[in-house]
């Protein structure tokens, strides 16, 4: 919940000067819903596409205060977040729910990245591959071959915006613990990437990507994890 239109655009103005060189990465940016107009406007000719933060399953109906995906995509949004730690943890989504986005999403046209992480209790008591495994069981119900339609961002909600991340090699093991059980899916890391941490990062062999949370509010230290990408 961060960025007025006005900021939004300031934003997106900057940003693109900041990553006009950048010619291999794929970039997206998830503003929320009162920016994607904005968003959609000043990004339509560039070569980064536009995310939703979330949505709802049904496609119209009273439910006062939801998005739907068609909504989105005629704003231009490709993307959609769901399942984020916070939506579950604060706002109390279920694996339910989120399945029915995830399948909503897909049946639309718009590719999810679904989340997926453990609380530190969680992974204090070595369940950290039984959470996101059950996660993800439950999310992707009655869902086959996912490959190319969909992206798993792992997100260990003890490391979110704590300044604590997960080590590289923490990430990796859930990384590929993730493309053992879905296949050979784009898995993401999330949770206090900066531009000191994301080449370490990246470097891992099952670690396809980024979700940055605080560090992409400033469009200069966003734009360093994205060069990151490219090796610079």
């Amino acid at each position: 919940m961060n960025k007025t239109p006005s900021q939004t655009r300031e934003y997106i103005t900057k940003f693109l000067e900041l990553v006009r060189d950048v010619k291999n990465t794929e970039i997206l940016l998830c503003p929320p819903f009162t920016s994607l107009c904005v968003a959609g406007e000043m990004l339509k000719d560039s070569h980064i596409k536009l995310g939703a933060q979330n949505c709802h399953y049904e496609e119209k109906g009273a439910f006062t205060g939801e998005i739907s995906l068609s909504m989105l995509r005629e704003l231009g949004v490709s993307y959609v977040i769901v399942g984020h730690s916070e939506r579950r943890w604060l706002f109390g989504e279920t694996d339910e729910m989120i399945n029915k986005k995830v399948i909503a999403c897909l049946e639309r046209g718009l590719r999810p990245i679904l989340c997926v992480g453990e609380k530190i209790e969680d992974r204090n008591a070595g369940m950290t591959l039984k959470v996101v495994e059950s996660q993800l069981k439950l999310g992707l119900s009655g869902l086959e071959d996912l490959a190319g339609k969909i992206d798993i961002a792992y997100e260990p909600v003890w490391a979110i915006g704590t300044g604590t991340p997960a080590t590289p090699e923490d990430a990796q093991f859930v990384h590929r613990f993730i493309k053992e059980f879905l296949g050979e899916v784009r898995v993401l890391y999330g949770g206090s990437v900066s531009p000191k941490n994301a080449k370490d990062f990246l470097s891992m062999p099952d670690v396809d990507g980024l979700l940055v949370g605080t560090a992409s509010l400033d469009p200069e230290p966003f734009a360093q994890i994205v060069k990151a990408s490219e090796g610079e």
